[in-house]
């Protein structure tokens, strides 16, 4: 600034800053509030993005963690028979409790922060590796197998267990190989499984001598059944059913019996190869998704690295070491890398937008003090003291609402990843400040006090924005291009590739400045046949709509960025309903289903029917071991019709029914699998049921999925060619908009099973990280609406006070009130219908490019859901024309607005003499 206040050079009196800024904070506090409002939101919205991602990320971890269960996460050291049988002392030496305990304090420490351990979870013992068998008659034989039982000397029995009858067992005197009788407790569920009571004595068989007798001297209940220190060991808490190998499959029990901790060395005594073990229990309190590379790091060291040689050094080297942990780890960071980029792709738009909003509100802002900032530029300012004071009034607004901005995130979301919350606060503070001063630096490089009419039709792009447009032509394409042959995810990066993750932006980019480039276009043509309009509204708000200031590229990229935002993100919303729709669907086969009907009940299918919420049921028999020539398939006998009916819901199961009815002559017609298919040919094949009754069938269609039977093997007749018909039906098929599972469980009766889709719907979400990626698209498609409305709202305003002065100057030439109001929407509206049918057509090109790319199946259900196919982008119609039409019903209800305040104030006050508009 050339122009200094009075005082000498270097006194206080000459750093004029403080009461310049004053001075503006109180000629305008309205647009500095406004100012502070929109820092502060944004500030809040990109503040509460990190440690969002992170709590979602945190409960998803731990949510898999804890799905998985104690038997895949536990991190088992076991001796193998070497340690025992290769030991130069006793055996029993290498079995006593101090040589399990002693290792067991090394081996909590050993992990450190690496892998959180929970010591309560942990458990050290001696136990049987293989099982015993028994030939007690009193205890439970399902299948008239005698069962087999484990010993187990675990520590801790009693801290984790409440006594509900007798005592906890005693280790003999000398518990070596020779003992004759030991003591043992089980669990309740063990005892009333296998039907073992307090004193009763269970007997093994050893190679020489009587069989070893273990006396059950009580029954305890464990604290915490499906906690590590019970459900890490298979059969110890709870009895397993297990089953044999063979063409007639068998069934008997395998449980524990819980020997004192001192009773390990007697395990010698009979043939159950008895080992050490160490079951160390991850804390999943402690776990946090930001830790997986550490975590995976840790784990692989203890399967096969340093720390395993450490494990070995403390314990024995024989040791074995198993655990799934590195598996489940490994399926969540594949989760992470579907979920993760898509939150990218969500998030780098709505960021673009926000900062086009920002960049606008300093736009406006220059323009609105454009004659101030020319009379100090033509005073001597120079531009750098110029930048500063709009850089420091802009600061003492912008930095605190940033500020409050983070503090409200921090409240309000979480504590999770600072660092990230402040780097995004702080950007936001960033471009807030540079975006006045560098737009009043752009506009005021040269000194001057009349600048030229800037007509979007007249204006000519300059050779240098030729070439940035060019380049980001090809930056677009690559990032497209990209996106469709390798999806989201970049190798390594779970967040995904940061130029993919701009992809839609940049079509965007790409859409906005091939838009302002062929907007004047159809302006110029229309600019001549105008001229001989009739009346005097349609050729001047044609012209003035020519007339519009040149720098239209920023509002309409605003618009046309925030459009496709709130498009693309409510496109995914919909697919993935879409998905869990489809997915829910394929489990049930229709709005509900009930199975298992008791065929000695009769009148089901009407009672159903008239059930609440009930519209149509669709009756079907159902067998899965038929023999269709060799080869077991399941079958489902139904009415061809209403089963048509119901199979058209979904594409992959529909059929005409008269392609399903069987004549009574030739081979009965029947929709077929592709496997099945492949399998029996086009020939007539033999059906042979379970009850005796068989009948010639012909496979006529193929699908990939049917109601009935869902999309395994499968073959569906006509009822009516079964020789007991369809009745009584073994299930039937609900449709109805809300059907009541208690109704219709009622109204079945009997064992009946109901299932109803809704339920199967929100059963396909496994973890909070598929429903955290829904709500940050939910958010980035609300955000970037309401971007686009205020993008709207900036352009407006901008031109709010010429408008006003063209129509109180045009009052007073006899324009009419509804020729004014006329005039300001027809003037309004080119702008509006370009970013509107822009943005359409932006947001389905870009979906249409970017589809192919973009995996929606892992974000939409769990992997365990039933196969519907794979789950890819498609353009919702409502995603894209609710924010079109919004964009055009607020342009035309600002511009009636705007005329109808404008005569309410009157034409005096808008022709003030020397009025700056």
């Amino acid at each position: 600034m050339t122009v200094r206040p009075s005082g000498r050079p270097g006194t206080a009196a000459s750093r004029v800053t403080v009461p310049w800024v004053r001075t503006r904070l109180r000629t305008a506090p309205g647009a500095a509030a406004a100012l502070a409002l929109l820092v502060a939101v944004t500030a809040f919205l990109a503040a509460a993005l990190p440690p969002a991602l992170d709590r979602y990320d945190e409960r998803g971890m731990r949510r898999a963690l804890e799905a998985a269960g104690p038997a895949r996460t536990t991190v088992q050291f076991q001796t193998s028979d070497a340690d025992v049988y290769l030991s130069d002392g006793p055996w029993e030496e290498r079995l006593t409790r101090e040589a399990v305990e002693g290792p067991y304090a090394k081996l909590l420490a050993l992990p450190d922060r690496a892998l959180p351990l929970d010591r309560e979870q942990s458990s050290a013992g001696v136990r049987t590796t293989r099982s015993l068998k028994t030939a007690d008659a009193y205890l439970s034989q399902p299948d008239g197998l005698p069962p087999v039982f484990h010993l187990v000397a675990q520590g801790g029995v009693a801290g984790h267990s409440r006594l509900a009858e007798g005592r906890l067992p005693k280790a003999p005197g000398d518990p070596g190989r020779a003992v004759s009788a030991l003591e043992a407790a089980v669990t309740a569920g063990t005892a009333k499984a296998l039907n073992i009571r307090v004193g009763s004595v269970v007997h093994f068989p050893r190679a020489e001598g009587d069989p070893l007798a273990v006396r059950v001297t009580g029954v305890v209940v464990p604290r915490e059944p499906d906690g590590a220190y019970w459900s890490a060991l298979p059969g110890l808490a709870r009895p397993n059913l297990m089953v044999t190998q063979g063409p007639v499959p068998s069934q008997y029990w395998s449980g524990t019996l819980l020997l004192a901790p001192d009773a390990g060395p007697a395990l010698l005594s009979v043939p159950g190869a008895p080992a050490r073990y160490w079951t160390l229990a991850p804390d999943l309190t402690a776990l946090q998704g930001r830790d997986l590379e550490r975590l995976t790091s840790a784990v692989a060291s203890l399967e096969g690295g340093p720390l395993l040689e450490r494990v070995t050094t403390a314990v024995s080297p024989h040791l074995d070491v198993t655990t799934d942990l590195d598996a489940v780890l490994g399926e969540y960071d594949g989760l992470w890398s579907a979920v993760g980029p898509l939150v990218a792709v969500a998030a780098f738009g709505t960021g673009t937008v926000a900062a086009l909003v920002l960049c606008m509100a300093g736009g406006l802002a220059a323009e609105r003090r454009r004659v101030e900032l020319t009379l100090l530029r033509a005073r001597g300012a120079s531009l750098g003291g110029l930048a500063g004071r709009l850089l420091a009034e802009t600061a003492v607004v912008a930095v605190p609402a940033a500020a409050l901005g983070l503090l409200a995130a921090r409240l309000a979301v979480g504590t999770g990843r600072p660092v990230q919350s402040a780097a995004a606060a702080g950007a936001v503070a960033l471009i807030a400040l540079a975006a006045l001063p560098l737009r009043a630096v752009a506009v005021h490089r040269a000194v001057g006090v009349h600048t030229g009419r800037e007509d979007v039709v007249r204006a000519r792009p300059s050779k240098r924005r030729l070439v940035t447009e060019v380049t980001l032509l090809v930056v677009a394409a690559g990032a497209v291009l990209t996106l469709r042959t390798r999806g989201t995810s970049a190798e390594g990066d779970p967040t995904g590739d940061e130029l993919v993750s701009l992809a839609p932006v940049l079509v965007a980019v790409i859409a906005a400045l091939l838009l302002v480039r062929l907007y004047p276009l159809p302006l110029r043509g229309l600019a001549r046949p105008a001229r001989r309009m009739r009346g005097v509204v349609g050729p001047l708000s044609l012209a003035r709509a020519g007339r519009a200031g040149g720098s239209t590229v920023l509002p309409l990229l605003a618009l046309l960025t925030a459009l496709t935002t709130a498009a693309f993100g409510g496109s995914v919303l919909a697919g993935v309903a879409d998905a869990r729709e489809r997915a829910s669907v394929f489990a049930v086969g229709a709005d509900a289903r009930v199975d298992d009907l008791d065929p000695r009940r009769t009148g089901v299918e009407d009672r159903v029917r008239r059930a609440p919420g009930v519209d149509d049921v669709t009756p079907v028999r159902v067998s899965y071991t038929a023999l269709a020539g060799n080869v077991r398939v399941s079958l489902a006998g139904v009415e061809p019709d209403p089963y048509a009916e119901l199979s058209g819901r979904m594409d992959d199961g529909a059929f005409d029914a008269d392609t399903l009815r069987a004549s009574g002559k030739d081979a009965v017609p029947a929709l077929g699998s592709p496997a099945l298919a492949e399998r029996l040919g086009e020939d007539p094949f033999p059906v042979i049921m379970e009850d005796g009754d068989s009948f010639t069938a012909r496979i006529v269609a193929v699908r990939t999925w049917t109601p009935a039977l869902g999309a395994d093997d499968f073959l569906v007749v006509d009822g009516s060619a079964l020789r007991a018909g369809l009745e009584p039906p073994t299930g039937l098929l609900v449709t109805g908009d809300h059907p009541d599972a208690a109704a219709l469980k009622k109204a079945a009766g009997g064992d009946a099973q109901v299932r109803l889709r809704s339920a199967v719907i929100d059963a396909t979400v496994e973890s909070p990280l598929q429903t955290g990626a829904e709500r940050v698209y939910a958010a980035a498609v609300a955000a970037g609406a309401a971007y686009a409305v205020l993008s709207l709202l900036l352009t407006l305003l901008r031109a709010a006070p010429e408008r006003a002065a063209l129509l109180a100057r045009l009052r007073t030439m006899g324009l009419t009130r509804a020729q004014g109001r006329r005039l300001l929407i027809l003037e309004s509206l080119p702008q509006a219908l370009l970013a509107a049918v822009g943005g359409v057509l932006t947001a389905w090109a870009a979906i249409r490019l970017l589809s192919p790319g973009i995996d929606l199946t892992t974000v939409a259900v769990s992997t365990g859901a039933p196969a519907a196919g794979r789950a890819l982008l498609r353009a919702d119609r409502l995603s894209l024309l609710v924010p079109a039409l919004a964009v055009v019903a607020l342009t035309v209800g600002v511009a009636a607005a705007q005329a109808w305040w404008t005569g309410r104030r009157g034409a005096v006050r808008e022709l003030r003499a020397g009025d700056a508009r």
